[in-house]
């Protein structure tokens, strides 16, 4: 009784040194998306709304400047999340002032070019539970909110007849945070290879009226602690306040590198 007593505690004992090693687990992935871009912007309600669908060769043509990265924290079951993203662009664009009638005279519909610039940036940060963790398969609950910092500005680089009236420029800076809940699963498919998937959902009115987006990965294992990725994310908000709105959608492939330690 006594011995098995001992084993007993011994066992206990080993399990708790077991899992007071079990230390934090970070990894670091920057990447680069090439998203297509498409949506609405209207900056002031003033301008009509100005559309726009564009695929990565036109927007890497307009492209000023990009940076992406991913972290990811681990501690037994428990999981940290944050993933960076920053473009900014400059592209020509053109919107119509359909014709009016005034005092008895029409005034012709007005082609108008302008210079549209967006520079978006978002921060994701979420914490979650690895409700499934096995070798082959791994799945994440998580929860958290995602920053937004949009700033777009349409310039009228001409003179307009008949509407002296019409702003040559228009810009808005918003800065928000929206909810979100998301999923993260790693199936494992063999020793050095695996698919990873990732989707968040939120907004609900409290920043965005919805923003969602999903990620899709292929991984190899280079080393132990060197991987490389190539997949496809989609990321999208609608945001409508205060004479802003925008609409944006953003989708394309993505390579990336994984260090971990």
């Amino acid at each position: 009784m006594k011995g098995r007593l001992l084993l007993g505690i011994c066992a206990w004992l080993a399990a708790g040194a077991a899992h007071a090693d079990d230390s934090w687990r970070f990894q670091v992935t920057p990447y680069i998306w090439g998203p297509g871009l498409g949506g609405d912007v209207q900056p002031i309600s003033r301008l009509p709304p100005v559309h726009f669908d564009r695929s990565l060769g036109e927007i890497l043509d307009n492209l000023d400047a990009a940076f992406f990265m991913n972290v990811t924290a681990r501690k037994d079951r428990f999981v940290i999340f944050g993933d960076f993203t920053y473009a900014n662009l400059t592209e020509d664009h053109s919107f119509t002032i359909p014709s009016i009638h005034v005092g008895g005279i029409t005034i012709p519909s007005v082609h108008v070019p302008v210079d549209v610039k967006i520079s978006q940036s978002s921060m994701t940060v979420a914490g979650g539970y690895s409700v499934i963790d096995q070798p082959q398969f791994v799945l994440d609950l998580l929860g958290g909110a995602r920053l937004w910092h949009v700033e777009a500005e349409i310039d009228i680089p001409v003179h307009i007849p008949h509407f002296p009236h019409l702003p040559t420029s228009a810009s808005e800076t918003r800065t928000w945070v929206d909810p979100i809940i998301g999923a993260r699963a790693r199936l494992q498919l063999t020793p050095d290879w695996s698919l990873i998937g990732y989707a968040d959902v939120g907004g609900f009115g409290a920043g965005s009226d919805t923003t969602w987006q999903a990620v899709g990965t292929i991984n190899y294992r280079v080393t132990d602690k060197f991987f490389v990725s190539a997949g496809y994310r989609h990321m999208a908000f609608d945001y409508d306040k205060d004479g802003l709105n925008l609409d944006v959608e953003m989708g394309g492939p993505l390579v990336g590198v994984t260090v971990r330690f």
